[in-house]
């Protein structure tokens, strides 16, 4: 079975709410919120807003900046948002790339290696917190000192957890702990600090997925693959629709069309293509941007089915 998500930022009560209403009448698995402090709406206020309109969606952050959040309060709020929508939270983390979202915390933004090592510390913490257990670290990533979740408690046994990357050290710790593997396909930071070179060719993909598979070796049931989808359009001509974008990304049109990050062409196209994403790279899971809900709607039932 395809499932699929609708990430999202609000920018007003009344569209936000009326947006989680469409995403679950709709039938996509989770409503899933940015999280880049001061660029955004909190995510987790956003959603446990969400949760109030909503009985059945997931609700989650996609994804959280291990680097800039600290264990006790991320659990905090994860804990708090499962207990207000009645067991429906997720949590979402990755390494955070962007300088801005450091230095606003008085940090500098560390070296990829660094930023690694405190995703995987603050994704451990929190872990262990959300289970019940007393957390103290004290490494040059994370400190914490006798730091323990007593209230709120989680409605759910384990609260699903998504690691969002493309780094080699994180997809292997990510097949290893990670419930969802999100393939971000981003490549090394641009000099805006915000956007990314893509690695989005078959090769790429196929040497982020050899990670993910050998830091699941020996787990009895291995993560599930979810890719963060940038582009969704629906038209009769796919290879002028994907020109332009083809050629900002570097990628020959075939290439764009044939990677998982991008659904663009006719309703069928798109249809055979999340299919072939599925017996090609065992990608079950898809993350749509909120322009996408339209497009997708009468497409989902069909998508969901994917073979």
């Amino acid at each position: 079975m395809v499932i699929f998500s609708v990430q999202a930022r609000p920018t007003d009560g009344a569209s936000w709410l009326d947006l989680a209403r469409r995403v679950e009448a709709a039938g996509f698995d989770a409503l899933l919120a940015a999280d880049h402090p001061g660029d955004c709406a909190s995510p987790f206020v956003a959603l446990a807003a969400a949760a109030a309109v909503t009985s059945t969606l997931g609700l989650g952050s996609y994804v959280s900046n291990a680097g800039v959040r600290e264990p006790i309060l991320l659990a905090s709020d994860v804990a708090t948002l499962e207990v207000v929508s009645g067991g429906r939270a997720r949590l979402g983390l990755g390494a955070g790339h962007t300088p801005a979202e450091w230095r606003a915390v008085g940090r500098e933004r560390p070296d990829v290696a660094a930023r690694v090592r405190r995703c995987v510390a603050v994704a451990e913490a929190v872990r262990d917190l959300l289970a019940g257990e007393e957390v103290t670290v004290e490494t040059a990533e994370l400190v914490a000192h006798a730091a323990k979740l007593n209230q709120p408690r989680p409605v759910q046994r384990r609260v699903p957890l998504t690691i969002g990357t493309a780094n080699s050290a994180l997809l292997r710790w990510a097949g290893a702990h990670a419930d969802v593997v999100g393939l971000s396909g981003f490549g090394r930071t641009l000099a805006d600090g915000h956007s990314h070179e893509v690695r989005w060719r078959a090769d790429q993909i196929e040497a982020q997925l050899a990670h993910v598979a050998a830091g699941a070796a020996g787990r009895a049931e291995p993560p599930a693959l979810e890719a963060l989808v940038q582009r969704v359009m629906v038209t009769d001509d796919a290879e002028a629709a994907a020109a332009e974008l083809a050629a900002d990304t570097g990628l020959t049109v075939a290439e764009l069309l044939a990677t998982p990050f991008v659904l663009i062409g006719t309703p069928d196209e798109i249809v055979d293509a999340v299919a072939a994403h599925q017996r090609r790279w065992g990608i079950t899971r898809f993350v749509v941007r909120e322009n996408a809900l339209d497009p997708l709607r009468a497409l989902l039932p069909r998508l969901t089915a994917a073979e």
